[in-house]
C-alpha cells in the first residue's frame, strides 16, 4: 500500500531494437552515456519540464557513509529492479514494448528536420510515454493522445527503417483501448480495461468465476491468488500463465534473479539473506506460500541499515484488485529521522485503543508495527518515474495482524518535491492570508505527520469481522479507495490531537490540525481537479478517497456550517469554520467505512464512493482549470533515478560505487532501453 505525492498541503543506448525484429540500431553514444557530477551547493533538484510533468532529481543522503559491501548491496538490488523494468511495460499494455522500441528507434536514429512543430510534438509524446510506462496516462489513466498526425509518425519510420504496423501502429491514434483501468462497472471492469493481466476475450464474470473455485489450504491465511499471473482464455478454456523463471516474463525474471543471488552474497545479516533465498525461490517456482513466507522473512527482518522492495506488489493497476503490478524501491535508512518517528509505531495500540471505530472492529493487540524514514537509492517499475512518498507492506491482512508490518517515508524523495516546489498556487487557492500564512509555517510538517499516520497507524488499523472474505472480494473494485480513505482519516482524526505533542512529533498540535485541513479540504474539493480534462469523472483510487472524504465532510456539516463554500472576488473557496466539529466529522466516517469493510457490506460501499467520489461539479472544475491555468508549473512530478557506478580494480572486483547523476531524462530513458530490455515485444 503506497501513499503518492498530491497537491494538497504542500501544494507545492549505443544500441536500440528496432521494433518487429532482432536486429539492433546504432545510437550516438554521448547521448546515452551523459551523466555528471552534481555537488550539493550546486544541486538542482529540477531536470526539465513538458507537458503536464516535471522531471526532477533527487540526492542519496548517506551513502557516501555506508561501508563497500552495503553500497555493494544497493547496486546489485538497483540492477535487480531495473532488470524486471520491461515487465512494468508490458503489465500496462500488451503493445506497449512494441511501441515503445519503435519511437525509440526513431528517436535515436533520425536525421531529419527537428526543428518542426510536428518533430518537437513526438518529442513530447515519447516523453509522455516514458513517464507513463506506456501509452496511458500513469494517473488518468487515459490514452495520451499524440499532437501529431498518423501521417508524421509513418513518414519518421520509414525515415529509420523503423517497423510499427497493425493494432500496435493504429492503437496510438484509434480510440480502441482508451482507458488502462476502468473502475466504472457499467463499462465493464475488465472488458473496458486496456491493462494487460487479463487476455482481450475475458469477462468480469470469468474471472471472478476463476477465482471462486480457488480455495487456500488454511482458510485463515488465504493465498494472494492471482497476485502473480495472467489470466488467459483460449479455446473456451481459462488459465493463468505465472509470471516466473521458465513462465511469462521469464527473460527478465532470471535477471532479477542474478542479481538478487549477488545480493544475497553480501546481505547484511542472516535474516535478510534468508529473505533473498525466499524470493529468489518464488522468483523460480511462483508459487504464493513461497511468496507468503517471504514476506513473514521481511517483515521479521529489522536489523541492518539496507531494506528494499521487489516484485509483484501493488494491485491498483487491476480492476479487479488481483493482479501485482512490478516494482522496485532500494532503500538506506535514515538514523536521525527514523528514530524521531519510531514513536508511532510504539505507541500504534494507543492510536487503536483510541479510535472512532467500533470496539468490535479494533485489533486487540497490534502486531509489530516498524516505522523507518529513509532514503531511496534507486527504484523502477511501478515507482518510477512517479514515485510514492510513503509505503506499507505486505499487503495480506492475515500477514499484518499475525506478524506486523513495515512502513517507511522516503525522505529524500519529499526532501526534493518540497525544494521544487513555489507556493503560487496556495496563494490562488488558500482563501485568507494566515491561510498562506499557517501552511508556509507547518505545511512540510503537517504533510510528513499525515503520511506517517497514514502508514504506520492508518493501514495496520481495524479487523475484518470472523468468516467475511478478505476487502478485493467484498469491496471488489471500491477496495483500493476505501482503504486509502481509511488511512487518510485516521491521519486526520488524530493530526489535531495533543498525542503528538505529547510524544514530540508535533510543536502545535491545534495549528498544525488546521494546516492540515485546510489543505486536504482545499485539495479533495478543488486542486486536485487540475489533473483531469474537464468533463471526465474520478478515476483513479486515490483521488477518489480524497474527493470522498472531503465531499462527504462538507455535505454533513453542512447544516452545522463546518465548510461553508464561499465567493470572493468571483473565486470559489471552502473554508473551515469549525475545525473541531470537522475532526468529528472525520471520525465518524472512519467509523462506518471500517463497519463497511468489517462487514463486507458492499452495498455500503458502491453507494459511498459513487455518491462521494466519482462525479465531478463541473462548475468548479471550469473554474478551477482557469485559475490554474496561469501557472507554468507542471501538477505531476516525477524523478530520474542516480546512477551508481561501480569502480573496479585491475582484476575487475568493484573497490567503490560512484554516484551520479544522468544530465536529462531522454539519456536516462534510452540507457535502460540499452542496458535492461529483456522481453520481446509480445508477451
Amino acid at each position: 500500500m503506497k501513499i503518492k505525492y498530491v497537491l494538497g498541503t504542500a501544494l507545492i543506448v549505443s544500441t536500440l531494437f528496432s521494433c518487429g525484429e532482432s536486429k539492433k540500431a546504432e545510437k550516438p553514444e554521448e547521448v546515452v552515456e551523459a551523466t555528471e557530477v552534481i555537488t550539493e551547493n550546486d544541486f538542482n533538484y529540477e531536470v526539465e519540464q513538458f507537458a503536464d510533468i516535471k522531471i526532477l532529481r533527487y540526492q542519496i543522503p548517506g551513502f557516501d557513509q555506508l561501508s563497500l559491501k552495503q553500497k555493494q548491496l544497493v547496486y546489485y538490488l538497483t540492477q535487480a529492479g531495473l532488470s524486471g523494468r520491461d515487465i512494468m511495460w508490458d503489465q500496462n499494455y500488451r503493445h506497449n514494448l512494441e511501441i515503445r522500441r519503435a519511437l525509440e528507434n526513431v528517436y535515436a536514429n533520425y536525421n531529419g528536420d527537428k526543428n518542426s512543430e510536428d518533430w518537437k510534438k513526438f518529442e513530447v509524446y515519447l516523453k509522455r510515454v516514458w513517464f507513463s510506462n506506456g501509452i496511458h496516462h500513469h494517473y488518468s489513466n487515459d490514452k495520451i493522445k499524440p499532437e501529431f498526425s498518423s501521417d508524421y509518425l509513418k513518414s519518421l519510420l520509414d525515415a529509420t527503417k523503423t517497423t510499427l504496423e497493425g493494432e500496435a501502429f493504429e492503437v496510438i491514434f484509434n480510440d480502441k483501448d482508451a482507458k488502462k483501468v476502468n473502475l466504472d462497472a457499467k463499462k465493464g471492469l475488465v472488458k473496458g480495461s486496456a491493462v494487460n493481466f487479463y487476455s482481450p476475450n475475458m469477462t468480469k464474470a470469468d474471472v471472478e468465476k476463476f477465482y471462486k473455485n480457488k480455495k487456500s489450504p488454511n482458510p485463515a491465511e488465504p493465498l494472494s491468488f492471482g497476485l502473480n499471473s495472467k489470466l488467459v482464455k483460449e479455446d473456451g478454456k481459462v488459465f493463468e500463465k505465472v509470471w516466473k523463471s521458465g513462465g511469462m516474463y521469464g527473460e527478465a525474471i532470471d535477471k532479477v534473479i542474478f542479481w538478487l543471488e549477488k545480493a544475497k552474497g553480501v546481505a547484511e545479516n542472516e535474516d535478510q539473506a534468508k529473505a533473498f533465498d525466499l524470493l529468489i525461490k518464488y522468483y523460480q517456482t511462483g508459487d504464493l506460500k513461497t511468496w507468503d513466507a517471504y514476506n513473514i522473512a521481511w517483515v521479521n527482518t529489522l536489523k541492518g541499515d539496507i531494506d528494499y522492495i521487489n516484485s509483484f506488489i501493488e494491485v491498483y493497476n487491476d480492476p479487479m484488485g488481483y493482479k501485482g503490478s512490478y516494482e522496485s524501491i532500494i532503500q538506506i535508512k535514515d538514523f536521525e529521522m527514523s528514530k524521531k518517528m519510531a514513536v508511532l509505531a510504539e505507541n500504534a495500540q494507543w492510536f487503536e485503543d483510541n479510535s472512532s471505530i467500533m470496539d468490535e472492529h479494533k485489533k486487540k493487540k497490534v502486531v509489530g508495527v516498524s516505522y523507518k524514514t529513509v532514503n531511496v537509492a534507486g527504484e523502477a517499475g511501478d515507482a518510477s518515474p512517479s514515485t510514492p512518498i510513503g509505503v506499507n507492506l505486505p499487503n495480506a491482512n492475515w500477514i499484518r495482524s499475525t506478524h506486523g508490518s513495515k512502513s517507511v517515508s522516503l525522505g529524500n524523495i519529499i526532501n526534493a518535491y518540497n525544494n521544487a516546489g513555489g507556493s503560487s498556487r496556495l496563494e490562488e487557492f488558500a482563501f485568507s492570508e494566515k491561510e498562506v500564512e499557517l501552511e508556509k509555517k507547518h505545511g512540510k510538517l503537517a504533510d510528513k505527520m499525515h503520511t506517517a499516520l497514514h502508514e504506520v497507524i492508518g493501514h495496520a488499523s481495524g479487523q475484518i469481522n470472523p468468516g467475511v472474505g478478505t476487502p478485493k472480494e467484498t469491496m471488489k473494485n471500491y477496495a483500493s479507495t476505501l482503504e486509502e480513505a481509511r488511512a487518510d482519516l485516521v491521519g486526520l482524526y488524530y493530526l489535531p490531537g495533543d498525542k503528538l505533542v505529547e510524544l514530540g512529533l508535533s510543536p502545535n498540535a491545534e495549528e498544525v490540525g488546521i494546516a492540515a485541513y485546510d489543505g486536504y479540504i482545499r485539495n479533495g474539493l478543488m486542486t486536485q481537479l487540475i489533473r483531469l480534462n474537464l468533463g471526465d469523472d474520478i478515476e483513479e483510487a486515490h483521488m477518489r478517497n480524497r474527493q470522498l472524504v472531503a465531499a462527504w465532510a462538507f455535505e454533513k456539516g453542512e447544516k452545522d456550517n463546518v465548510i461553508e463554500k464561499v465567493t470572493k472576488d468571483g473565486k470559489t473557496y471552502f473554508v473551515i469554520r469549525d475545525y473541531k466539529k470537522l475532526q468529528d466529522l472525520f471520525g465518524q466516517l472512519l467509523r462506518e467505512i471500517q463497519r463497511i469493510k468489517s462487514e463486507g457490506d458492499f452495498e455500503a460501499a458502491e453507494a459511498l464512493v459513487e455518491t462521494y467520489g466519482v462525479k465531478v461539479d463541473q462548475d468548479i472544475h471550469k473554474e478551477v482549470l482557469e485559475r490554474n491555468a496561469k501557472f507554468k508549473s507542471a501538477p505531476y512530478s516525477g524523478f530520474v533515478n542516480p546512477v551508481l557506478e561501480p569502480v573496479m580494480d585491475a582484476n575487475g572486483n568493484i573497490t567503490d560505487i560512484k554516484v551520479v547523476q544522468p544530465k536529462g531524462f531522454d539519456a536516462q530513458m534510452l540507457k535502460y532501453a540499452k542496458d535492461y530490455s529483456f522481453l520481446p515485444n509480445k508477451n
